[in-house]
Protein backbone atom coordinates (compact mmCIF):
# COMPACT_ATOMS: atom_id res chain seq x y z
CA UNK A 1 0.00 0.00 0.00
CA UNK A 2 1.35 3.48 -0.94
CA UNK A 3 -1.23 5.52 1.46
CA UNK A 4 -2.83 4.50 4.43
CA UNK A 5 -6.37 6.85 5.75
CA UNK A 6 -7.77 6.71 8.46
CA UNK A 7 -11.20 8.17 9.32
CA UNK A 8 -11.70 9.25 12.61
CA UNK A 9 -14.98 10.28 14.86
CA UNK A 10 -16.84 9.75 18.75
CA UNK A 11 -17.95 6.17 18.26
CA UNK A 12 -17.37 4.69 14.74
CA UNK A 13 -20.48 4.55 13.99
CA UNK A 14 -21.86 7.40 12.29
CA UNK A 15 -19.48 9.76 10.26
CA UNK A 16 -16.21 7.93 9.87
CA UNK A 17 -17.73 4.82 8.74
CA UNK A 18 -19.39 6.53 6.35
CA UNK A 19 -16.52 8.63 5.41
CA UNK A 20 -14.93 5.50 4.93
CA UNK A 21 -17.17 4.26 2.70
CA UNK A 22 -17.46 7.48 0.23
CA UNK A 23 -13.39 7.29 -0.39
CA UNK A 24 -13.02 3.30 -0.80
CA UNK A 25 -15.94 3.94 -3.46
CA UNK A 26 -14.45 6.65 -4.93
CA UNK A 27 -10.33 5.15 -4.96
CA UNK A 28 -12.28 1.98 -6.55
CA UNK A 29 -14.48 4.17 -9.66
CA UNK A 30 -10.50 5.46 -10.43
CA UNK A 31 -9.00 1.83 -10.78
CA UNK A 32 -6.63 3.19 -7.25
CA UNK A 33 -6.30 -0.59 -5.32
CA UNK A 34 -3.00 1.23 -3.22
CA UNK A 35 -4.56 2.97 -0.48
CA UNK A 36 -5.98 1.67 2.46
CA UNK A 37 -8.85 3.40 4.27
CA UNK A 38 -9.86 2.26 7.47
CA UNK A 39 -12.21 4.10 10.22
CA UNK A 40 -11.80 4.69 14.10
CA UNK A 41 -13.39 6.38 17.25
CA UNK A 42 -11.89 8.40 19.95
CA UNK A 43 -14.24 6.28 22.62
CA UNK A 44 -14.81 2.49 22.96
CA UNK A 45 -19.00 3.03 23.39
CA UNK A 46 -19.41 0.89 20.66
CA UNK A 47 -16.73 -1.30 19.86
CA UNK A 48 -17.90 -4.20 17.77
CA UNK A 49 -21.05 -2.61 16.32
CA UNK A 50 -22.33 -2.05 12.70
CA UNK A 51 -22.75 1.50 11.29
CA UNK A 52 -25.93 3.53 12.94
CA UNK A 53 -28.87 2.46 10.20
CA UNK A 54 -29.42 6.61 9.37
CA UNK A 55 -25.48 6.29 8.01
CA UNK A 56 -26.08 2.82 5.92
CA UNK A 57 -29.09 4.14 4.71
CA UNK A 58 -27.27 7.66 3.23
CA UNK A 59 -24.24 5.19 2.05
CA UNK A 60 -26.88 2.58 0.18
CA UNK A 61 -28.32 6.00 -1.34
CA UNK A 62 -25.32 6.11 -3.18
CA UNK A 63 -24.51 2.63 -4.05
CA UNK A 64 -22.41 2.10 -1.51
CA UNK A 65 -22.01 -0.95 1.61
CA UNK A 66 -20.80 -0.14 4.42
CA UNK A 67 -23.21 -3.04 6.74
CA UNK A 68 -19.64 -4.74 6.86
CA UNK A 69 -18.00 -2.32 9.25
CA UNK A 70 -17.26 -2.53 12.00
CA UNK A 71 -16.60 0.08 14.94
CA UNK A 72 -13.37 0.35 16.66
CA UNK A 73 -11.36 2.44 19.16
CA UNK A 74 -8.48 4.44 18.10
CA UNK A 75 -5.01 3.24 19.31
CA UNK A 76 -1.65 4.63 19.84
CA UNK A 77 -0.24 2.30 17.16
CA UNK A 78 -2.56 4.03 14.72
CA UNK A 79 -0.94 7.42 14.17
CA UNK A 80 2.19 4.92 13.82
CA UNK A 81 0.91 2.94 10.94
CA UNK A 82 -1.46 5.78 8.78
CA UNK A 83 -0.11 8.13 6.64
CA UNK A 84 -3.24 10.44 6.85
CA UNK A 85 -5.28 10.44 10.12
CA UNK A 86 -8.49 12.54 9.13
CA UNK A 87 -10.52 13.68 11.50
CA UNK A 88 -14.47 14.63 11.57
CA UNK A 89 -14.82 17.63 14.12
CA UNK A 90 -12.80 19.55 16.81
CA UNK A 91 -13.45 17.89 19.97
CA UNK A 92 -12.58 14.82 19.20
CA UNK A 93 -9.05 15.97 17.11
CA UNK A 94 -8.45 17.14 20.38
CA UNK A 95 -9.13 13.53 21.72
CA UNK A 96 -6.73 11.84 19.06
Amino acid sequence: MSQKILMVCLGNICRSPLAEGILRHRLDAMGRDDVLVDSAGTSAYHVGEPPDPRSMAVAERHGIDIRGLRARQLTAEDGNQFDWILVMDDQNLASA
